[in-house]
């Protein structure tokens, strides 16, 4: 008889269903042979060249740019991991996780500042400040361990919305047995003049150093969590994430594994709160607002709730990925490379391929035709197209004078095209597909490059919503088979 191996096996969901497309297409493909050949490798080598290409970043010419973005990785890797563990495992909707990420920056800026007067040494102040965050999510758990699905992530959304808007009003707190307010958080203007980490009589005060460490302490929590994840309360947590109730008849202490999902989760956060205070060496309210926390669980949701490669990719793309988009050089590039294999991954032919391309070539002609019969004015190639791709962007790209109303519209067509398409049979839609792919460039080019910003919220967006339709598990996620 054989065994089933332990990372293999699903909580709540049949297998054998899950895994049929994974069977039928093994070893078929450019892609599964590709995935056989890597998943073939060691353990420790799959995870040692990620590492190692992270490690030899700052000694490939890299500037502070780079190292700063480095780090804002980091520090978004641990958040993810965090985060992972509650959302991903537990299967709890903590929408309040970004506050002990906050906590975390705040507490080790009170105790590593001039706002008291304190200059703790950094170990002590980062033990402090973890067992404090663990302490702080550990309580929020308390009352909130009998609540599940919506009415926690109510709860939770108040609890860090009530955190933003106490950081901001705690500038003037009047005690009984003061004579003035005393001025607890800087209010609007935060805390400035952190100090930085010191460990041992080393000073961290440089991007690199900082980079070094995050990459130390990313590598010991993803251990950590591999190994969580392999233990008896990460079975548990799963299973627990998977059905809360049948978890409960297995006589699986429910209430006790949120309440640690909740405590550890904090302290992870509040791990990255402490570290992210140092490096900025200021803490401000309006860092730990919404869209913080969004871009996490995108993150996480993007790489596979539960899986701890996917996480980490997750992070890595949501981090990178807007960075990349500020460059219009870059960005042009980017978009055109995930354009074309996405829709080589759909096609799943390669014989559709080029009929494809080339239809969405000549429509391009076609369409400047269009427009300059019916008169709409135009900019020329050297008033508009910049960079490598200019010289064919600008001979099949028509430019028109209103870029704003005329992209606004074709983004629109466009937004309803690719959901009309959802409805049709895959026959017609291969045969719309040159058309909407034209549209998606067109549109890219005359509208969306006017506004960096905007843009890669969209893309972003938009990866996530392609994402979710085609793979909704996630990058590295397993499928979930209900029974109905």
């Amino acid at each position: 008889m054989s065994t089933t191996p332990e990372d293999s096996r699903g909580i709540g969901t049949d297998e054998w269903v899950a895994q049929h497309g994974e069977r039928a297409q093994r070893g078929t493909g450019l892609y599964a042979r590709i995935g056989e050949a890597w998943m073939g490798l060691p353990s420790l080598v799959r995870w040692g060249i990620p590492l190692l290409l992270v490690v030899l970043v700052p000694f490939a010419g890299s500037n502070d740019y780079i190292l700063r973005i480095g780090i804002n990785l980091g520090l978004f890797l641990l958040l993810a991991l965090g985060l992972n563990l509650v959302v991903g495992y537990s299967g709890l909707l903590d929408l309040g996780f970004i506050a002990f990420y906050g906590f975390g920056a705040y507490a080790y800026a009170a105790l590593a500042s001039e706002q008291f007067g304190l200059h703790l040494p950094s170990l002590l102040a980062i033990v402090i400040v973890v067992v404090t965050t663990a302490a702080f999510g550990f309580t929020l758990g308390l009352p909130s361990r009998r609540l599940t699905g919506d009415y926690l992530a109510i709860a939770t959304l108040f609890f860090g919305q009530m955190f933003v808007v106490l950081m901001v009003s705690s500038d003037a707190v009047q005690f009984p047995w003061m004579d003035e307010p005393m001025d607890l958080t800087g209010g609007a203007n935060g805390i400035s003049n952190v100090d930085q980490l010191s460990v041992l009589g080393f000073t961290f005060d440089s991007n690199l150093s900082y980079y070094l460490l995050l990459i130390v302490l990313v590598v010991l929590a993803t251990v950590a969590t591999k190994r969580i994840h392999f233990s008896r309360h990460g079975l548990a947590w799963r299973s627990l994430g998977e059905d809360s109730l049948a978890a409960q008849h297995m006589t699986i202490p429910t209430v006790r594994l949120k309440l640690l999902a909740f405590t550890l989760g904090a302290g992870i956060a509040g791990l990255a709160g402490a570290i992210f205070a140092s490096v900025q060496q200021g803490v401000y309210p309006s860092t730990f607002e919404l869209p913080l926390l969004i871009t996490i669980y995108a993150a996480i949701i993007l790489g596979g709730l539960g899986s701890i490669p996917g996480v980490l990719l997750g992070a890595a793309i949501m981090t990178i990925l807007p960075e990349l988009l500020r460059f219009p050089e870059y960005s042009n590039w980017l978009f055109l490379v995930v354009l074309i294999l996405g829709t080589i991954m759909y096609l799943k032919s390669w014989k559709l391929v080029p009929a494809v391309f080339a239809g969405m070539i000549a429509i391009g002609f076609i369409a400047n035709v269009i427009f300059l019969a019916i008169g709409v004015p135009y900019l020329t190639t050297a008033e508009w197209a910049k960079g490598p791709l200019a010289p064919v962007l600008g001979s099949w790209i028509f430019m028109p004078e209103e870029r704003v109303l005329i992209g606004n519209i074709a983004f629109v067509a466009l937004v309803v095209a690719v959901a009309w398409m959802s409805l049709l049979t895959r026959r017609t839609t291969i045969i719309l597909l040159p058309f909407v792919l034209w549209l998606a460039i067109f549109t890219w080019e005359v509208r969306l490059m006017l506004e960096p910003s905007i843009t890669r919220q969209l893309l972003v967006g938009a990866l996530l919503v392609v994402l979710m339709a085609t793979r909704p598990q996630g990058i590295f996620g397993k499928p979930r088979v209900e029974v109905l």
